[in-house]
């Protein structure tokens, strides 16, 4: 047993505790030699400059305050008005939108029928008669109790929901 004294008090020690205690002193004495870690490949390579990013992928500038920024009678539907498009559409209406404007575009969805003032009625004249850009300004942006989609819906699938949206109004 060895004694150690410390602040006037002898602590006993087994000498395989001991033999612990100086062999971690010994290592909190050296440590790590922080000076060597800034030359590894992995730290430098944060001092590289960033490639240019492929087309499709996030902006780093811009982004959807470009969308925000836009005069919405001026944007133009991006998708084309093909059958396709109206049935990618019709499954985003289905995702995304059926909740509150009904499974006929007029407002009585299951959810929608809890809200006072309903929701829009989408085959009516006075959303037909809207410009493409504005609505889907209004599905991106909001629009009164109308939620901001920007972050749920896509450019493309607001597009086509607005292409579905024209094919059914069309028919009355």
């Amino acid at each position: 047993m060895r004694k150690i004294a410390f602040r006037n008090c002898i602590i006993r020690l087994k000498p395989g505790v001991f033999a612990l205690l100086i062999v971690m002193a010994i290592q909190a004495l050296t440590g790590c030699n922080y000076s060597r870690m800034r030359d590894d490949e992995a730290v430098q390579a944060y001092n590289q400059p960033f490639p240019k990013m492929p087309k499709q992928t996030i902006p780093i500038e811009g982004g959807i305050w470009i969308e925000r920024e836009a005069v919405p009678s001026d944007l133009a539907n991006a998708a084309p008005q093909t059958a396709e498009t109206v049935a990618l559409g019709a499954e985003r209406y289905g995702f995304y939108c059926i909740q509150c404007h009904g499974p006929r575009l007029d407002g009585n969805g299951t959810v929608g029928q809890s809200f006072s003032p309903l929701p829009a009625n989408l085959k009516d004249q006075t959303v037909q008669e809207q410009t493409d850009g504005e609505i889907f300004y209004k599905i991106r942006f909001g629009y009164n109790r109308h939620p901001a989609l920007y972050s749920t819906v896509t450019d493309y699938e607001a597009w086509a929901v607005i292409r579905y949206m024209r094919a059914l109004g069309d028919k009355g």
